[in-house]
């Protein structure tokens, strides 16, 4: 079980040592937040997750390229958050502003395909390997795309998930145990007319028994699952869990989603193409158009054809829900051909995953050196300080071993030195543009932390 290892007075007097530096070196953002509370967006900020980092206030941006990000106070900082994987490789890479801003001129949305395309449908047959493909402004909708399909494909009602997992807002991925029971995650009613119980089945990732015992019932249309854990905690697959998955979806008639948002980390072909996975359906999202809002969807022959002969016949897949009046905009597939054959190439992925290594492996030596019980989690050019001695097995365990405070108080450490790392938890991305000073800075930045805390416990002596 995770223990603290400072109790709760002491870290919340080191928590507002922090907080009283961060509005104090950060003025200009402090009184545009003020006035933007006034004004029209809710809480002051155009999308509600910008407010809830942790911080006195949010950061206002006054910049932002390559690995770094500059904002309305003159500090620049080293960023290892990259827009949480949205601009994985860098911000604003030249080859994606290149084409985007040649493309402009000849149109942003028609509703008609571009030569463009293509290209970008050869690109994504080759990297990810399946024949068929989709695109969707966020992975968010192409993850409904897919339930939407497996559904009427399979006559069932459910998505089977694991227990705290994150597929952005889709209803059935929002959900917990209470009981036994899928409910909703959050504690009032996001969304009463749903029952949870009714349209999700969760596992526990890595239990073998679990989802099997959940899939016999046979009314899964679509297992959907990320390789890797990477939300609530980084969480690896035990060996063969995931092939194991493969088998029973086959098994027992269900659909295997795979989705790739950010295990797009691991390599040049993502996680299931290295790992020789077979998903009927795999979604990337964020960072394949270098931060424009694109996504896309793939999936196999047999999908394919039980699509042409159920979907023609019946209705026309607009009648769905499927895509949207700008989805496969110009703009957007444009974007996302520069930065899938330019910008995020096997040279990219390999500085990319080196840097991730020096990363973690600094992080390993302040941990080893400050005496703490804790542990690098690691995805390829991602990695996860966890706070406990050896990374988790399942979501549960990760999930248990948040420590809201250690992650609010390392927070304002690593921004009140000029390093910025993903909110919520303490995931770190490296992009091609990052450097191998920007990484030892990390390192440093980490180890002062990580001393502080060290010199600070209050678990000494304890069971």
């Amino acid at each position: 079980m995770y223990r603290p290892p400072i109790d709760e007075p002491t870290i919340r007097g080191l928590i507002a040592d922090e907080a009283a530096k961060f509005e104090s070196r950060n003025q200009k953002s402090g009184e545009l937040h003020r006035n933007a509370t006034t004004a029209g967006f809710w809480q002051g900020v155009p999308m509600q997750w910008m407010s809830e980092w942790g911080l006195p206030h949010p950061l206002y941006v006054e910049q932002a390229r390559g690995a770094h990000l500059t904002d309305v106070d003159g500090h620049t900082y080293v960023d290892f958050c990259l827009g949480d994987t949205g601009a994985m490789f860098g911000h604003s890479p030249e080859a994606t502003l290149a084409a985007v801003a040649e493309g402009m001129g000849r149109g942003i949305t028609t509703m008609l395909p571009h030569a463009d395309a293509l290209t970008v449908a050869d690109h994504l047959r080759e990297r990810f390997r399946l024949p068929y493909w989709q695109t969707a402004m966020t992975a968010t909708d192409a993850n409904r795309f897919v339930i939407r399909i497996a559904r009427a494909l399979t006559g069932r009602p459910k998505v089977l998930v694991a227990r705290y997992c994150y597929h952005g807002s889709v209803d059935e991925s929002m959900t917990k145990l209470i009981d036994g029971r899928p409910a909703p995650r959050a504690r009032w009613p996001v969304n009463p007319g749903v029952q949870m119980d009714q349209i999700a089945r969760i596992v526990e990732f890595n239990d073998f028994a679990d989802i099997e015992r959940e899939l016999a019932h046979q009314d899964v249309a679509v297992v959907m699952m990320e390789p890797v854990m990477t939300n609530n905690g980084m969480v690896i697959p035990a060996d063969g869990y995931l092939e194991h998955i493969q088998g029973l979806c086959r098994k027992y008639g269900s659909y295997l989603l795979i989705d790739e948002t950010h295990t797009l980390s691991t390599g040049w072909a993502g996680y299931a193409a290295e790992h020789r996975l077979e998903p009927d359906f795999l979604v990337v999202g964020k960072a394949i158009a270098g931060g424009i809002p694109a996504a896309i969807y793939g999936f196999t022959e047999a999908i394919s054809e039980a699509m042409n002969a159920s979907f023609a016949s019946a209705f026309q897949t607009s009648q769905m829900g499927l895509g949207g009046t700008l989805t496969g905009n110009a703009f957007a597939l444009r974007a996302m051909q520069a930065t899938l054959t330019e910008v995020a190439t096997p040279d990219a992925f390999d500085r990319m995953i080196s840097l991730c290594t020096r990363a973690a492996d600094g992080l390993e030596a302040g941990i080893a050196t400050a005496g703490l019980p804790w542990t690098v989690t690691r995805c390829g050019a991602r990695c996860e300080l966890q706070y406990l001695r050896e990374s988790p097995r399942n979501g549960t365990e990760s999930h248990d071993a948040l420590d809201w405070n250690l992650i609010e108080h390392s927070h304002l450490f690593l921004l009140n030195r000029d390093v910025m790392i993903t909110p919520f938890h303490n995931m770190i991305l490296c992009s091609p543009e990052t450097t191998e000073a920007d990484v030892d800075r990390l390192v440093r930045v980490f180890a002062e932390w990580m001393s502080a805390i060290a010199a600070n416990r209050t678990d000494r002596g304890m069971t």
